[in-house]
């Protein structure tokens, strides 16, 4: 007979069989512009433009990083989908957008239905999260270039802003307030340094309780990332006078790199360092890795998973709301004319 693809490690019934499976799950998630299920070349979806005068698209993409890993050792990957999301909606909530839908990519040596299927029901409940349809992606079985027991994954989501309410931090001024949100842990970024200073150089085991985080390590560190959009559009809907000047999603790069990319020139913030409570898995990093300030602070959130810029007429009532939400929020910070970046007092 000769060989055939299966042959080769890669089983087309299987992965047909796998996407049925998941098929009700990213039903759950679609909206009212959905057009087509799953399964078509091309997604489709109508989005409502009703009330907004010049719609602008946003699009964001990401994946998950080294928090991969996590999820390999634990055999755990029920999490990691909603990681996926908010890597992706939250980057958009930053210039204001709406969530309108999402798409996945899945790389994997082997398909496992089981295992995969758990990476699935993450994303659909992340884009519930996120109020985002799960309208399509792609999996990809390729042995011999990806270990069996492994797999990559890649989100794509697009939302919608009407352009006379996009957030960029052109109109921030000096004497504007900074809000943080809290972040629920490390969320996305970071993981390399993470598995560098517990893992590698002191030998901390997943599965030990630690009394400082009240859970066991591998669970800290597989806490999912905060989805900030339903608390943060309400907020934009109740104030759209421009109140909120300035969005920043804080991954890769921390505080310091993160900040900056929304201010003007000649505009710097000052942080105030102890405003907000350093959740316990930072110091426990800090002090494994004998980690110096600058470092944790230009790597990790620590602590603040999104930060607003306002009027400062306006902070008390923008963390009032925020608060009302479900959200962690208080003052930071404040603009400062100087060269632009990020300063702690």
């Amino acid at each position: 007979m000769g060989l055939s693809y299966k042959d080769a490690g890669v089983d087309i019934k299987a992965g047909n069989n796998f996407i049925e499976k998941i098929k009700s799950d990213a039903a759950s998630t679609f909206t009212p512009g959905v057009l087509t299920g799953l399964g078509s070349f091309g997604s489709l979806f109508q989005p409502d433009l009703s009330g907004i005068k010049e719609p602008v698209l946003v699009s964001g993409t990401d994946g998950v990083g080294t928090k991969l890993k996590i999820a390999f050792m634990l055999d755990k990957h029920h999490t990691i989908g909603i990681d996926l999301v908010a890597m992706c909606v939250n980057d958009i909530l930053a210039q204001g957008a709406k969530p309108l839908f999402f798409l996945d990519y899945l790389a994997t040596g082997k398909l496992n239905p089981a295992k995969h299927s758990q990476l699935l029901k993450g994303i659909t409940a992340g884009c519930k999260l996120a109020g985002a349809a799960l309208i399509g992606g792609e999996t990809a079985e390729m042995p011999d270039f990806y270990a069996e027991e492994e797999y990559e994954l890649a989100g794509f989501a697009v939302g919608i802003v009407d352009k006379s309410k996009l957030i960029t931090g052109n109109e921030i001024e000096v004497g504007d307030k900074v809000i943080g949100l809290s972040s629920s842990g490390i969320h996305s970024n970071g993981y390399s340094l993470v598995r560098k200073a517990l893992l590698a150089e002191n030998n901390y085991q997943l599965d030990t309780q630690i009394n400082e985080l009240g859970c066991k390590l591998g669970e800290e560190l597989l806490r999912p990332t905060r989805i900030y959009v339903k608390s943060v559009l309400n907020l934009l809907a109740r104030y759209s006078d421009k109140k909120v000047r300035g969005i920043a999603h804080i991954t890769g790069g921390g505080l310091v790199e993160n900040i900056p990319r929304i201010l003007p020139e000649k505009k710097k913030v000052v942080l105030f360092e102890k405003s907000w409570p350093k959740l316990p898995i930072f110091k426990l990093i800090a002090e494994a890795g004998q980690i110096a300030k600058e470092e944790m602070y230009k790597t990790f959130n620590m602590g603040i998973g999104l930060v607003l810029i306002v009027k400062a007429n306006s902070a008390e009532q923008v963390i009032k709301f925020l608060k009302e939400s479900g959200e962690e929020a208080c003052s930071i910070g404040e603009v400062q004319a100087g060269q632009k970046g990020v300063e702690f007092s």
